[in-house]
């Protein structure tokens, strides 16, 4: 099965939910809805299963035209946030549900329910109810009921937000797994771009209901075709600073300087914007690298990584930075950054330079 979304709009009371929407899924992918809260990854997979209309555009599916197509006509499952599963019934049932409305034959029922909650790892809870389980395994539950449903489409709509940390990296890890197995085109919404990079497959950045850019996740994220794009793939944000290219020199805020060397020698003459990822920001300085002197605004310690907040002129920026540091606010420091690792964007904000360019807009691998 393929699904093809041809220019697909959603307005509601006058506010756009999505706007002009072209996106194609092949069988057997899995894709990502990547972007903030409002973004629009929730309209998005609820025009895809058929549950609300479209305001303008057509959803194709192996080629016949489903735009307005109620959604129980529709190969498709979809897992929420919420443990969505039946209370008093056992998991076995709750897994076995769907396909007994289908009337489908006992023993039949019975190997695809087994098989389901193998490859989610219930085989020994299939007795219990719901509540019985830990959160986890009740939101393993409800995967595994749309898992045996053998849905063409499966979307699962941050199926891990409600789960403790230790829960959501298992079953982050488990994921690829699940959706290597079975053969369906899988769409999952998440906030978190390491949770994108993670599960891998093609990701679609999305922003106020626009789609910035679709691809490969690891491509995506390592030659974002804009700021935006960049912005919605970066945790914590990008650290960005306003520059202006002055023949052999990209002169910063506040003004100071730096040599517009290697790749950035090919920039004309003009306004820019420079970005550079929190973790590429150092505390010790390498051979040719970068320095940003500031003070400290406020660290947050994670425990094995430290989040230094920097103010450095008009510019707050954050060093993502391994082991803990503990640091008093308003104490000098300086951040380093390789210069081989800035991404530039002209005013509009159109990508100009990723990570191991060559040349301004060169279209080489990059490496950050």
């Amino acid at each position: 099965m393929s699904l093809s979304l041809q220019d697909i709009s959603l307005t509601v009371g006058g506010q756009h939910h999505l706007r002009d929407i072209a996106l194609t899924l092949e069988r057997g992918t899995v894709n990502v809805l990547l972007g903030p809260t409002r973004s629009g990854k929730t309209s998005l997979m609820r025009v895809m299963a058929g549950l609300d209309p479209t305001t303008t555009g057509r959803i194709i599916a192996d080629g016949r035209d489903v735009t307005g197509q109620p959604v129980k006509k529709r190969s498709v499952a979809m897992v929420y946030q919420q443990f969505i599963n039946y209370p008093a019934l056992t998991v076995y049932e709750n897994i076995a549900s769907p396909l007994r409305v289908r009337g489908a034959p006992r023993a039949e029922i019975d190997r695809r329910v087994r098989a389901a909650a193998a490859l989610l790892k219930l085989d020994n809870q299939l007795e219990k109810t719901p509540l019985k389980l830990s959160g986890g395994q009740q939101q393993r539950c409800a995967i595994a009921r749309a898992v045996v449903r053998q849905a063409d489409l499966v979307l699962l709509d941050e199926p891990l937000a409600n789960l403790d940390y230790k829960l959501r990296e298992e079953l982050r890890e488990e994921l690829p797994r699940i959706f290597a197995e079975t053969n369906a085109i899988f769409v999952y919404a998440t906030t978190e771009p390491t949770e994108a990079l993670m599960l891998g497959g093609n990701t679609a950045c999305l922003a106020e209901g626009r789609l910035l850019q679709f691809g490969p996740a690891a491509r995506v994220y390592r030659r974002p075709d804009s700021l935006e794009a960049a912005q919605t793939f970066s945790d914590p944000p990008m650290n960005i600073a306003e520059v202006t290219k002055r023949g052999r020199e990209l002169v910063l805020p506040g003004g100071g300087a730096i040599a517009a060397d290697g790749a950035l020698a090919a920039l004309g003459d003009g306004p820019y914007r420079l970005g550079v990822r929190a973790h590429h920001l150092e505390l010790a300085p390498r051979p040719g690298s970068l320095r940003v002197p500031g003070t400290v605004d406020v660290t947050e310690i994670t425990g094995s990584e430290s989040y230094i907040h920097v103010h450095a002129g008009p510019l707050r920026w954050v060093a993502l930075v391994a082991g803990v540091h503990e640091l008093e606010p308003g104490s000098p420091i300086a951040v380093h950054v390789d210069p081989a690792r800035l991404f530039v964007f002209d005013p509009e904000g159109r990508v100009v330079i990723t990570p191991g360019s060559t040349a301004a807009h060169a279209p080489q691998r990059a490496r950050g």
